[in-house]
């Protein structure tokens, strides 16, 4: 079987390996006639990246280059983005990389245009509609990793650098107009960023599947994202130049971030303020409480995981599925606490305030409180 198909759900992605060469065409499409290509330092002088640079030049569209970009992007990130943007007069812009590439691209392109400081678009309420909605630039995502998601998202998480805190940035144009999804571009990855980005894209599944919202497209996809992960992620570790497990592994991520329209849970909540404040890898962090979310969960959700553990052809019920992801963990060399991923000292009391305060509590399906999400945190120390 082919792994190449066009889909526009949730937006026009062009799948399959090669398809890079498609990105003249995909500004074209997008209305691109000068843009600037948003990515991180790390890639910025890697072959893939100057490759893409490349057929953006040959095909007239000048090689614009942004890479002031941090593992957990800030405003300030923002603020040098948007003036490079507008020094080299740019019309456009293509998110490039993993996750802070493309975070940070799509927001370039969102706020390059708004009047309004950063944080009035923050993800509550309807302060999206605070935005002028025909300033915001084209967007061309191109992801190099397969665990965000972030190219078919409508946000972007962005890091106060004042109070350590990451804060959801949302608005319906920030989902890219073309995604390009080249497994291709994946083959490099480390094993370390293909397992903390791999075990992102089951987190977002997961805790989409578990949440106790309505939105049965979103269950779905999740469900089968959750299996495409089980299927395909140790291979794509034990085998980097393995294309169809590298594909597989980018329609997971894709499918995670489809999902969680349907909510997110303890996982994130925790995550976000550990990331903010510890600088921690985002999925590697989701993955090292995996386990322990599970057990806090486990009254709401045992049928349910059952359930999924069935279809995944995973025997044992929750308990069964509970000990895949520590066999998965333990596989990728994922830390076995938050201690051993590099969280010393923490100061729980802040920890637990902004677990609670993020967004991702309200689609946990056991109410998150202080006393239980304190439990949950010192469990996982």
């Amino acid at each position: 079987m082919t792994l190449t198909a066009n889909w526009s759900y949730p937006t026009a992605i062009r799948f399959g390996a090669g398809r890079i060469g498609e990105i003249a065409d995909a500004c074209a499409v997008a209305g691109m006639k000068k843009p600037l290509l948003v990515t991180d330092k790390m890639l910025a002088s890697l072959p893939i990246t100057t490759a893409t640079l490349d057929l953006m030049e040959a095909a007239g569209l000048g090689r614009g280059l942004f890479s002031e970009v941090d593992p957990n992007p800030t405003e300030g990130n923002v603020n040098d983005g948007i003036a490079a943007y507008r020094a080299g007069g740019h019309d456009g812009v293509i998110a490039f990389g993993g996750g802070s590439g493309l975070d940070l691209g799509k927001v370039i392109a969102f706020m390059v245009g708004q009047t309004r400081p950063l944080w009035d678009f923050e993800d509550v309420g309807d302060w999206w509609t605070r935005a002028d909605a025909d300033a915001i630039a084209p967007i061309i995502a191109v992801p190099t990793t397969a665990g965000t998601g972030s190219e078919v998202g409508r946000a972007s998480v962005i890091t106060n650098s004042q109070t350590h805190e990451k804060k959801i940035i949302f608005h319906p144009k920030i989902l890219p107009t073309v995604v390009i999804a080249d497994p291709e571009l994946t083959v490099g990855m480390p094993g370390f960023v293909t397992a903390g980005t791999g075990m992102d894209a089951l987190s977002h599944c997961l805790e989409a599947y578990c949440s106790p919202h309505y939105h049965p497209m979103s269950q779905g996809i999740a469900l089968e994202g959750m299996r495409l992960v089980k299927d395909n992620l140790l291979v794509a570790f034990q085998d980097g130049s393995n294309l169809a497990a590298r594909g597989e592994m980018m329609s997971a991520a894709m499918m995670g971030a489809t999902a969680f329209q349907k909510g997110l849970g303890a996982m994130h909540a925790l995550a976000h303020p550990l990331g903010a404040v510890h600088n921690t890898h985002h999925g590697t962090t989701n993955a090292v409480v995996m386990q322990a979310v599970l057990r806090f969960n486990r009254p709401a959700i045992e049928d349910k995981i059952g359930m999924a553990a069935r279809y995944m052809g995973i025997e044992g019920g929750f308990d069964g599925f509970h000990d895949f992801v520590g066999m998965m963990n333990s596989t990728l060399g994922i830390p076995e606490n938050l201690t051993a991923l590099g969280v010393q000292d923490p100061d729980i009391d802040s920890l637990v305030a902004s677990a609670l305060a993020d967004p991702s509590v309200g689609g946990n399906p056991v109410e998150m409180t202080a006393d239980n999400t304190r439990a949950l945190l010192e469990s996982c120390l």
